[in-house]
């Protein structure tokens, strides 16, 4: 009984681990929908190496302001 009481936790817990990743995953694509758009930057044309350029900067951007708090 008590097996059978932890393989439904645990399929409770792998359910809830997968809702989180499917919300982070959602912010994520928001968050850079949000980035390009509001750069009016065009999907067609943006590259890896650019996107990567471009996500080091807002990181480094955020983190500056977060440090002259």
């Amino acid at each position: 009984m008590a097996q059978n009481s932890l393989e439904k936790q645990e399929a409770k817990l792998k359910q809830l681990n997968q809702k989180i990743k499917a919300e982070k995953n959602k912010i994520e694509q928001s968050l850079g929908k949000e980035i390009i758009r509001s750069a009016n930057l065009d999907y067609a044309t943006l590259t890896t190496p650019q996107i990567k350029m471009i996500a080091k900067k807002v990181a480094a951007f955020l983190n500056q302001a977060q440090n002259n708090r």
